[in-house]
């Protein structure tokens, strides 16, 4: 089966919430959930102050779907909610 690059975007509850230990207990997730893997995070502005985090990462495509990890994630104190906005399947 093939790799593909999963997009997360976290949305925490409010502009005061510590991005930085959410993307750290996310990483954990992932990397729990995909194997030591490559990942790449990003805050991107939304509005008012409020910023999303941004979780791109390779996984095996034989995992099947992030259902779980989204979950779990979502369960993180903090976090609002958890979509997956992007999955691309990998070349080479």
């Amino acid at each position: 089966m093939a790799t593909v690059i999963v997009t997360l975007n976290i949305m925490p509850e409010s502009p005061e919430i510590d991005l930085a230990k959410i993307e750290e207990e996310s990483k954990k997730l992932v990397t729990e959930f995909a194997g030591e893997t490559e990942t790449k995070t990003e805050q991107e502005p939304i509005a008012f102050g409020l910023k999303a985090l941004k979780i791109m990462f390779v996984m095996d495509e034989a995992k099947g779907s992030t259902d779980d990890l989204e979950k779990k994630i979502s369960e993180i104190d903090g976090v609002n909610s958890v979509e997956v906005v992007d999955v691309r399947r990998t070349i080479g």
